[in-house]
């Protein structure tokens, strides 16, 4: 079975590997691509918050409202895990524009 995998940075991707998931540090702009890949082949995709921030929000909304594979976005090394904008997140579930 396939492990899951950490997108972040190197000092979280650095612990995550030490318990067995697969991680990836993408380079500047490379962040949706890496997500992607990762969603080809994991079970569970876990992304740091630095790292969701710049992936497009079109394509991380997709990702975490698939089913599969599970996508979270997970406190980093420095605990950081900022608040959603819960009132972009409404309008896109309904639909209405950014």
């Amino acid at each position: 079975m396939p492990a899951p995998v950490y997108i972040g940075d190197e000092v979280s991707a650095a612990g995550y590997r030490l318990a067995g998931v697969h991680s990836a540090v993408p380079a500047a702009g490379e962040e949706g691509a890496a997500l992607q890949e990762a969603r080809k082949n994991a079970p569970l995709v876990l992304i740091s918050p630095a790292v969701a921030a710049r992936i497009d929000a079109q394509v991380l909304n997709e990702a975490l409202a698939a089913l599969a594979p599970l996508v979270v976005i997970v406190p980093d090394a420095q605990g950081v895990l900022p608040r959603p904008d819960l009132a972009a997140r409404l309008r896109g579930q309904l639909g209405l524009p950014a």
